[in-house]
């Protein structure tokens, strides 16, 4: 046991350690203010201090910190992507990762338990086999195995031939892992505190004040303040966020369901995911079953859930893990996804000369926290977007040169 483990527990009193200062009042300016106090705005104000030495930084949440779709994925991380861009972009994310607990000196719960994309159909063969040699290539480890293998990898899963759809094989990929997502996101607020980051919670950015093509300030329900520069980075409400910035990005929102079950004796140690039935699953270090599908099929900025869901999903659940039939739900939610075009981010520049954008992430977001902060940081210190973020630029809608990750994106993660 850790001498400071066993000095805390044997106090008479537990002091409370507060990672994020008391909130102040806004002051009147700042060099940046990044609007969203998720995971990878308080990333960005993290390496913007840390890498750059821009501290006078300012991140407005409109609730609490990490409560929108950081608390609402289901923090799986992979780099098992179909174009090369995609695979070298989350790539950096996973390596980022790797050390995040000893960099942030805040344990988030890394594991790497390997990634399973099952394959149902010959034509989903194909595409495992498409995407482990494009990850091979980018010395990403992915490789198409069949069954011997797969009952190797993961004992539970049923592998009858009878069952509905056969599993036919799988894209495995060993790097995949989970981490905790609160813990990523309060990591990056504390060490960007500790920098003199300032962070304001239940601070809603309310209009956009633009003079020759700049903005010079945004209004919030705690009054306005002037900026030299702005990092939106609002999930589900990008379009609208941007809308009033006065430009249009190419997203739609739909809500993203998942659940998780009650605490189950460890059993599932690999990451399973079927394209083909819209179902992911993994077992968290409690014990739950957090599972999930595609996301819902028509437009719409709500977080209800829906029995449709919890149906169709259980149903998949236990064609792959016939036992789990007593198994019971513990808790259901929804978060807001929003997607581009080609299942890809939009993130950099914008019409605007100082207001940049970190968007478009659809199901896929808390994979590139880490990435995303440290590169969109890179951007805005530096205003020159890196060579990683340009396959990801807005105008590449204009250009046709989008990057299609669709086959990439199995179901909703």
């Amino acid at each position: 046991m850790p001498l400071g483990l066993l000095k805390y527990g044997l106090r008479r009193r537990y002091p409370a350690r507060r990672d994020v200062p008391v909130a102040t009042g806004l002051k009147p300016s700042y060099d940046v203010v990044v609007i969203g106090g998720g995971g990878h705005g308080l990333a960005a104000a993290y390496y913007l201090a840390r890498d750059h030495g821009i501290a006078d930084v300012a991140v407005l949440e409109k609730g609490y910190l990490a409560g929108g779709n950081t608390a609402r994925n289901t923090a799986i991380v992979r780099s098992n992507y179909l174009t090369p861009e995609g695979v070298r972009f989350y790539d950096e994310s996973i390596r980022l990762f790797r050390n995040l607990s000893n960099e942030l000196d805040y344990n988030i719960l890394y594991s790497e338990r390997g990634h399973l994309t099952l394959a149902h159909t010959d034509a989903a063969l194909r595409t495992s086999r498409w995407r482990a040699e494009v990850n091979k290539h980018l010395g990403v480890e992915s490789e198409l195995i069949g069954l011997d293998e797969i009952a190797r990898v993961c004992p539970p899963l049923n592998l009858s031939g009878a069952a509905r759809y056969p599993i036919l094989g799988a894209l495995y990929h060993r790097p995949g892992a989970i981490a905790r997502h609160d813990a990523v996101a309060w990591g990056y607020a504390a060490n960007a505190a500790r920098l003199g980051v300032e962070i304001h919670q239940r601070t809603e950015v309310t209009g956009v004040l633009r003079e020759g093509g700049r903005v010079t300030g945004l209004e919030t329900t705690r009054g306005a303040v002037s900026c030299g520069k702005v990092l939106q980075a609002v999930a589900g409400h990008s379009s609208v966020m941007a809308a009033a910035a006065g430009f249009k990005l190419p997203i739609r929102t739909v809500p993203l369901q998942a659940c998780v079950s009650q605490p189950l004796k460890p059993f599932l140690d690999p990451i399973v995911v079927s394209g083909s039935l819209h179902v992911y699953v993994s077992q968290s270090d409690r014990g739950e079953l957090v599972m999930g599908g595609p996301v819902d099929p028509y437009t719409l900025y709500s977080t209800r859930s829906t029995l449709d869901f919890k149906e169709g999903l259980m149903g998949h659940m236990l064609e792959l893990f016939p036992f789990l039939s007593e198994a019971r739900l513990l808790r259901q939610w929804a978060g807001l996804a929003d997607m581009t075009p080609d299942f890809s981010p939009v993130m950099g520049l914008t019409p605007i000369e100082n207001y940049y954008v970190d968007s478009g992430w659809g199901t896929w977001g808390f994979k590139a926290t880490p990435v995303a902060g440290k590169r969109m940081a890179e951007t805005i210190a530096t205003g020159r977007v890196p060579d990683v973020l340009q396959p990801f630029r807005l105008d590449r809608f204009d250009t046709f040169e989008q990057v299609g990750e669709r086959g990439a994106g199995s179901v909703g993660h």
